[in-house]
Order: C-alpha cells, then structure tokens, then sequence
C-alpha cells in the first residue's frame, strides 16, 4: 500500500459512496456467482470501515459473503493517536468490533506498527519515553481486542518496493530494521495469547525482488525465535503480472508451513501504459487470469495453510481505486458493481477455488 494510498483512504472516510456506477449498465449481463462464503472453505473476508454500518445494501453484501472483517483505516495508528499518545481513540473500531461479533462474523486486527504512521505522535521522546510508548501501544490496542480478533498484521510493509533492502523508518532509527519486527511481535504476544500473529506485505508475488527480501525476511524472523505465526500476501494485484509469477511465487511462500493470508484483494484494470488500447473486455479476461491464478495457486495449499481469503472492498465503489476526482468509473477492481451484483472477478475467484493448482 502506498503513500498515496494511504492519503487516498484518508480522504474517503469522509466521502458519500457514489450512488451508482455510471458505466454499469454497459457492462455485459452479471455472472450467477453464489455466495462467496458457501464455495470457499476458508473464511472469507473483506476490509469494513464505520460508515459502512451505516450502509444497509452493504450489509446485506456483507452478510451474505463474508464471514470475517478487516478494520481498513480506524484500527491504525494514525487514527488511534489521532490525539496524542495520551488520548488513543478507539470509538469507530469499537464499533466496527461490536457489529463483527453481533453479526457473528470473525475479525483481523491491521496494523500495529506500520512504517508510514506514528512518527509525528512518537516525536521528540528520548529512548526511554519512546520504548515506553511502543510497548504500551501494542499493550492498549492488543489487550482491548483480546478475544474479539483472531489475528493481528503485526507489522505492515517493512520492505522497500522495489525489493531492494529493508524500509529505513522511525521504528528501524530506534530498534533496526529486524529489531522493529522482532519487539512488535514480542509485545504483541505478550498482549495477546490467543491471537494469530501475521507479517503484511504486499507485491511479494508480482516483483521477483520483493518476493525473495521477503523470504529472506521471514527466515531471519524464525532464526531469531519472533513468534511470527502467518504470512500475509496483500495481492493487490494488476492485469500484467505474468502468467505463472502468482502461482510460483504462493508454492515458494507455502515451504514455511505457516498460514496463509490473502489479506487485501483486489485487481485493477488501469494500467501504466498510456498507449494501452485493449478493450474493457479483455482487460477484464486478462483480470480474471490473475485473479482465478491466485485463488487456485491458494486453494491447492494445505488446509492448514490457508488462513482467510480477504477482497479490499466489496463493491467497485467501495475501493480506494474508485475515490478521489480523477476515477473516470470505468475501474472493476472488486468481486461487485455498485449496485452488489457478482462482476466478473467474483466468478474468477470462484473458479480458482474449483480448480486448485
């Protein structure tokens, strides 16, 4: 996930969702997909932001899809210390939290330390103050969802993007660029027995670089004794990742014999390529490839390995895509349209799920 991302999301939480996708009624007749939750065996999820509670079409979506949720903004540290370090703001994700246990739903807990959040809130402190500081955020934030998350993104994007080392952030400046990821862990079991602990990166599978930094990364982490217990695979994926990358990539990641996550779907269609004149249509047949890649290189894992399989959004609409002045509607990067019928990505991923690798 990106800065710009990151800056995008912020921005959308105060942003209506828009009312209909203007190009849907060009698109070709919606596939007949059952739920996703009745045809995967893992528990499926999808990213929940507060004001979707107040959403009753999604809801209904939800309902009938999912069974497990990811906070997407309220549970981060840049909204949690909004305030200050002395005033952390649990309101939103309290929410979110009672309305997964009312709706008998699962939660993942994201993210507890992160490299892009936290710096202007840890500010200042000398080494004592800051070390008291970490500690007791991973304490407050992990100890209130105790036994109301099955799971945590421990740590979220440690790796540069293009592969080439470890981010140089506030918390390496402290603690080293391992150092960060093994106290994080460490605090965060101490919080939370139960919890499974998960490092979230995203892009492993689709830069060959970035993919090996993370191996090398997770087994440093396991030498070292870090009680990492899942590997989350973010897979924002895009149309031109070579065939076979998805797949090679999931079977490398699987020889740890941890859990999988799946943690943050989705597939746009735009691409870099300015002069790129491929229809709609068979961006949305190169789309598909990607997608049915990933869930059946998923689905042939162990059962024990795949620990959830999470889209970032239900809707068109609903994605980080989608927001902001220049989204020209046209981007289809989620299992829905806008109006919560099947697109062509929740058929894709329901027949990787039919066809393991």
């Amino acid at each position: 996930m990106s800065i710009s991302r990151r800056t995008i999301l912020a921005s959308s939480l105060a942003l209506p969702l828009a009312a209909c996708d203007r190009f849907a009624s060009a698109e070709p007749t919606p596939p007949n997909v059952p739920p996703l939750k009745s045809l995967i065996p893992c528990p499926v999820g999808t990213c929940i932001k507060a004001s979707h509670i107040d959403d009753p079409d999604w809801i209904t979506l939800a309902r009938a899809n999912v069974s497990q949720l990811t906070p997407e903004w309220e549970m981060k540290m840049e909204y949690i210390l909004a305030n200050g370090l002395d005033h952390p703001n649990f309101d939103r994700t309290d929410r979110i939290a009672a309305f997964a246990q009312s709706n008998g739903m699962a939660m993942h807990g994201h993210t507890l330390i992160w490299y892009s959040q936290g710096k202007e809130a840890f500010a200042g402190l000398d080494d004592a103050a800051f070390d008291r500081a970490f500690d007791g955020y991973i304490a407050a934030v992990a100890g209130r969802y105790r036994g109301k998350v099955r799971s945590w993104d421990v740590v979220n994007e440690p790796i540069l993007d293009d592969g080439s080392a470890m981010r140089d952030c506030h918390w390496s400046a402290r603690y080293g660029q391992d150092g960060y990821i093994l106290r994080a862990f460490e605090k965060a079991r101490i919080a939370d027995q139960q919890a499974l602990l998960f490092l979230n990166e995203y892009n492993q599978e689709s830069v060959p670089a970035k993919g090996a930094q993370f191996l090398k990364l997770v087994e440093r982490l396991l030498k070292a004794g870090c009680p990492l217990q899942g590997l989350g695979l973010q897979s924002h994926l895009w149309i031109d990742i070579p065939e076979g990358v998805i797949a090679a990539y999931m079977r490398e990641v699987a020889q740890f014999g941890l859990p999988i996550h799946v943690s943050e779907l989705d597939c746009t269609l735009r691409t870099e390529n300015r002069l790129d004149m491929r229809s709609q249509a068979d961006r949305i047949a190169a789309q598909g490839a990607r997608v049915t890649e990933l869930a059946s290189a998923f689905a042939a894992l162990p059962r024990a390995q795949q620990f959830a399989f999470t889209v970032w959004g239900l809707r068109d609409t609903d994605s980080w895509y989608r927001q902001g002045e220049k989204d020209d509607g046209k981007d289809k990067p989620l299992p829905f349209d806008s109006f919560g019928r099947p697109n062509p990505m929740a058929a894709a991923i329901v027949a990787g799920f039919k066809t393991p690798a």
